[in-house]
């Protein structure tokens, strides 16, 4: 609760007095009930001049949170607005009793074997602690700072390492003599970015320092288990996400925090992995909203680790094929510099991109203009196909035909019992609706009474479908939600799959035909072109080079911004003009600007008692979901933390009287409308 979020001192009675130390997991009493807590800092006395209760008990001497996790937390959940005890949720996984008990034998007797060894995976269910302590700086008994010395040497990173990228070896220097480097990388159509990060991090650990990467999914991250294992030897890294059970994620968690290894990569669960000596943070693709985390307080996994950064001194690296408004900011204010390739380069390894939407495609077939599949594209992948190369159809939605309509009047097909959209499952299947799950088979238009329906919106199967008929006897593979798949094989074949879970093909995609792009163009959000040309670019960078045969088609209008960025494979321009655009209308993170969102009533009262910067505009209420309604509460950058400040302190008030209605408090919410 926020008006408890503070620490609170109490007494160590003198049979814990050995295993109470900072770090550990405790049991106190408070306001009556028995409740979880961290032990943050030993002292000899205390500046609480009442009358102290005492430890009920240390649920484990294992000091699982490091000091410099615990500022850290601290620092988040100012940022955020939130309270410590949620950041701690997310930073420390739950206790899995069997797994300490066996990392501390095998501790105590270092011949016997690990017969789990820790290793990939993905964030687990957090368990629900409500602590009511807060940030300390204290040292944690019986931890190695160092970075251990694990395995045979780290090899040195060899000449050739970045030197597509002029800045690109001036970095890895860097690292390895312990700078606090910075660096916002645009990554090289079809780069092998695993490989530049694990030469990243070798750099680093060459150094004697650590580094924690974070990737927004297990495919990125098995690629980068795979690279850094090539490069740094069995042994030497864990990898930390949810994909993994209790137990695995515990044990992984421990060997970083014991200093068993100095790297940890992993999804966004490896945002507060305790690594001593840090000296590199890295995020991959930073604009993917699973870096995002959907639980409060709602820290972005690429503002975790720039606030790693910078309280620890450690170098920062935001890589990714594109940029995003938010590393751009960090290149503009001198913050980080850019590591980029120089145009000779670039057009040496860029396919050859293509929009059907211009004046000279129009001239040779009006029909592009309404076209799902202009004759560019068509022949772009016929000619792919008889040179015996793969073919990469992306598609923004997946199913078969998520969106349906009246084939008479075209009037949006909705459901009789809520209101929510028909889809067709299949060719022969039945409509039914995407909220409520209701079949509509009797199904008949309100405005003209039809019953024949046709497509609004295609989905990633019903393309399969299409595409296996226009190309007899190629194989069609589809990547999606179902199963998404990694590699594909080099010979001739189509691909379709929905943006982040294109397959890499053995030698690149002959072609890549970008369907649809309305749906991505015309999303009611503020990152609708941003989100657009990353999606573009990910798929684009599996293309081989245009001297090979690799060509890209964009079923889009080449005037568009984002269109021309992808044309010119220049994300640092279009993130330039984003950037300069958010700025002149005051949206984020050009501004700082937080959401309030509740009944009318509740969001009206925590804004009446927050006593927010006068610098601070209101804008608002608009709908959100239900009876609900949102308000957003902007200021400049340099009133960040007094609005953080306002806004915590302001629901710290309501918990204090026990207001009824909640309040969802976000900062920089990813979706503004």
């Amino acid at each position: 609760m926020a008006h408890l979020d503070r620490p609170f001192d109490y007494l160590v009675p003198a049979e814990l007095d050995a295993d109470a130390v900072p770090g550990v997991r405790v049991k106190v009493r408070f306001a009556g009930q028995l409740v979880d807590g961290w032990l943050l800092e030993r002292a000899d006395d205390s500046g609480h001049t009442g009358r102290l209760a005492y430890l009920e008990k240390v649920v484990s001497p294992e000091p699982v949170l490091a000091p410099e996790v615990a500022r850290l937390a601290r620092a988040v959940a100012d940022r955020y607005a939130g309270n410590l005890a949620d950041v701690l949720r997310l930073a420390v996984p739950p206790r899995h009793a069997r797994v300490e008990k066996d990392v501390r034998a095998r501790a105590a007797a270092p011949d016997v074997p690990d017969v789990e060894p820790a290793v990939a995976g993905v964030g687990p269910a957090v368990a629900d602690v409500d602590s009511a302590v807060a940030d300390v700086d204290s040292a944690v008994a019986g931890v190695d700072s160092g970075v251990p010395d694990v395995g045979p040497a780290v090899p040195d990173v060899g000449p050739d390492a970045w030197r597509d990228y002029p800045a690109g070896p001036a970095l890895l220097r860097a690292l390895a003599e312990g700078r606090a480097a910075r660096a916002v990388w645009s990554a090289l159509p079809g780069e092998d970015w695993p490989a530049r990060y694990a030469e990243a991090v070798a750099a680093t650990v060459a150094g004697g320092r650590g580094a924690v990467v974070v990737v927004a999914d297990n495919r990125d991250l098995d690629r980068l288990d795979a690279a850094l294992h090539d490069a740094l030897g069995p042994g030497r890294h864990v990898c930390l996400s949810a994909a993994l059970g209790p137990a695995r994620r515990y044990r992984a968690f421990l060997a970083a925090r014991r200093g068993d290894v100095a790297v940890v990569v992993g999804t966004r669960a490896a945002m507060f992995a305790p690594v001593a000596r840090l000296g590199l943070v890295a995020i991959w693709d930073d604009g993917d909203d699973l870096h995002a985390e959907p639980r409060a307080p709602y820290p972005h996994a690429r503002e975790v680790l720039l606030t790693r950064a910078q309280l620890g001194d450690a170098a920062a690296l935001v890589g990714g094929y594109t940029r995003t408004a938010e590393a751009q900011l960090l290149v503009e204010t001198g913050w980080a510099r850019e590591v980029v390739a120089d145009r000779a380069t670039l057009r040496a390894r860029m396919p050859a991109i293509a929009p059907t939407g211009d004046d000279p495609q129009l001239a040779r077939d009006p029909g592009a203009a309404t076209a799902r599949l202009p004759s560019l594209a068509w022949t772009t992948a016929r000619e792919s196909l008889r040179a015996d190369l793969p073919v990469l159809v992306q598609v923004p939605r997946r199913g078969y035909l998520p969106s349906v309509a009246c084939a008479e009047c075209r009037t949006p097909a909705r459901c009789p019992h809520c209101a929510g959209p028909l889809a067709l499952p299949s060719a022969e299947g039945t409509p039914a609706c995407r909220w409520c799950g209701r079949v509509a088979a009797a199904y008949a238009c309100p405005e003209c009474g039809g019953r024949r329906l046709r497509a609004s919106v295609t989905g990633a199967r019903r393309t399969a479908e299409e595409l296996g008929r226009a190309f007899p006897g190629v194989p069609v593979r589809t990547s999606g939600r179902e199963e998404v798949l990694a590699t594909v094989p080099g010979g001739a074949g189509l691909v379709i799959a929905t943006p982040g879970a294109e397959p890499v093909a053995d030698g690149g995609f002959g072609a890549v035909l970008l369907l649809d792009s309305w749906a991505l163009l015309t999303r009611a959000d503020l990152r609708a072109g941003e989100e657009a040309l990353r999606r573009w670019l990910a798929a684009a960078a599996l293309a081989r080079p245009a001297a090979a045969g690799g060509r890209v088609v964009v079923v889009a209008d080449g005037a568009l911004a984002p269109v021309q960025a992808l044309l010119r494979w220049d994300a640092g321009w279009f993130a330039a003009r984003e950037l300069a655009e958010r700025r002149e209308l005051g949206f984020p993170p050009a501004v700082r600007m937080a959401s309030v969102t509740g009944l009318p009533a509740a969001v009206a009262d925590l804004l009446a008692e927050a006593r927010l910067p006068a610098e601070a505009e209101l804008l608002g209420p608009v709908p959100a979901d239900g009876e609900r309604e949102r308000m957003l509460v902007r200021v400049p950058r340099a009133r960040a933390g007094a609005l953080a400040g306002a806004l915590h302190s302001a629901a710290g008030v309501r918990t204090a009287r026990k207001a009824a209605e909640p309040v969802r408090l976000q900062v920089d919410p990813l979706a503004l409308f």
